[in-house]
């Protein structure tokens, strides 16, 4: 019994530390104790003590005036050493980046963990609006996003997971496998689906697949909106697709030779 306590404690940390990292983003720089403590609800002297932990490790920087902590390098560039060359040399950031810029609307990068889509980073068109928040989590099954997460999965595998997600969802929840499946079916022959948007809110979104060839997981791309916001489906799809051939494309070994010779 005692192992399996420190187990579940040692699990605990680990959220909790993931949890720090992924509270800064575009809309929070830095961030107090009581930051962290009203946001994931935690207790304010093990939250205190967490962040002294992730100062001493160097993921996080301390202001003494202020008492505030920010990211340091170092935890930005954590794990980059191990990734393709899309995520160490920014691609994916400049892709969400210039797509926010570009059609003013919310843009998220998504991916598959367990049986939910997770949201990696997301990217709103001006500092007063903000979407989900980096982590957030959400069953597959609820968001066009996780239909098409789903349709990069072989089929009969994503059709096991389509019954697990309905056998787990609430009574109000529940769906039609079947036509969960064609759904997922129709997502893998096109590559891209609008739909709900999900993770809380009412809005719609087109979600598009990142290229296998980019990526070395299942990767989405989602742009959020609203009726009001009047999108042109087939515009905004276009913008998509051309603005994940500029950003995602390596380029050529002749730009990078004409770039060290410029150097």
């Amino acid at each position: 019994m005692t192992g399996i306590t420190a187990a579940s404690n040692k699990a605990k940390i680990a959220r909790r530390v993931i949890e720090v990292l992924d509270f800064f983003d575009d809309h929070h720089r830095e961030a107090t104790v009581m930051d962290i403590v009203r946001r994931y609800g935690r207790p304010q002297s093990s939250t205190s003590e967490l962040l002294s932990s992730l100062v001493e490790l160097g993921l996080l920087a301390k202001e003494p005036w202020t008492r505030t902590y920010s990211l340091t390098p170092r935890a930005a560039l954590l794990g980059t050493s191990g990734q393709n060359d899309a995520v160490r040399d920014g691609r994916f950031i400049r892709l969400i980046d210039r797509l926010a810029a570009q059609t003013g609307l919310g843009v998220g990068l998504f991916a598959i963990a367990g049986l939910n889509a997770q949201l990696i980073s997301w990217r709103s068109p001006s500092p007063s609006e903000r979407g989900p928040f980096s982590g957030a989590l959400e069953p597959l099954c609820h968001s066009a996003t996780g239909w098409l997460l789903l349709s990069t999965i072989e089929r009969e595998r994503s059709k096991t997971m389509v019954r697990r997600l309905n056998a787990e969802a609430e009574d109000d929840a529940k769906f039609s496998c079947s036509e969960m499946t064609a759904r997922i079916d129709t997502c893998r022959q096109d590559g891209h689906v609008f739909g709900p948007a999900g993770f809380g809110t009412a809005c719609e979104a087109l979600s598009a697949l990142v290229p296998v060839e980019i990526a070395d997981q299942p990767l989405a791309i989602a742009i959020q909106y609203s009726a009001a916001d009047k999108v042109n489906e087939a515009s905004l799809l276009q913008s998509v697709n051309y603005a994940m051939h500029h950003c995602l494309t390596a380029p050529e070994p002749a730009q990078l030779a004409e770039f060290s010779s410029a150097a």
